[in-house]
């Protein structure tokens, strides 16, 4: 398996789609049921299978990436050609970022000589979708890059 095993409720969400995945290889319930039953190792490799071509669609149209931390926050803008960061970290250890407060505070003071911004940018390897996904199971999420887009007008500004 390429990337991770679905979960139970990622699976659930997605089960029509898993009955379109089993469709085009001629398994329908009733086979489906038996392979379960009989040969569970089979079963799993169809769920790893599925699974992996759920990860290659989301991560090939995945555009932004947040990992947001109590002190630190990675931006990250995913291109065709590069992945691009904007990483903010606050010098002040009584602000948690992942909290409201600490939020807010940010959103208040983020020109302050308390936060500490940098930008990198970094190619792919030759598996960019693999690249991504190592940042999702590091513990960034899929995002609309709002924030990574409102820090680089920021930057950008004259």
């Amino acid at each position: 398996m390429k990337y991770a095993r679905l979960t139970k409720e990622q699976l659930e969400e997605l089960h029509p789609e898993f009955i379109n995945f089993l469709a085009t290889q001629s398994i329908d319930k009733t086979e489906w049921d038996e392979i379960k039953k009989h040969k569970p190792q089979v079963a799993e490799e169809e769920l790893d299978v599925f699974s992996d071509l759920v990860w290659e669609g989301v991560l090939s149209k995945v555009t932004y990436l947040e990992n947001i931390s109590a002190q630190q926050m990675h931006l990250f803008h995913l291109t065709d050609k590069e992945m691009k960061l904007i990483a903010v970290k606050i010098m002040n250890p009584e602000i948690d970022l992942t909290t409201k407060v600490g939020f807010d505070w940010f959103r208040k003071n983020w020109q302050s000589d308390f936060v500490d911004y940098m930008t990198a940018s970094k190619a792919y390897t030759d598996d960019p979708n693999q690249d991504k996904f190592e940042l999702i199971k590091q513990g960034a999420v899929i995002t609309k890059g709002e924030l990574y887009q409102w820090f680089d007008n920021v930057i950008e500004a004259p």
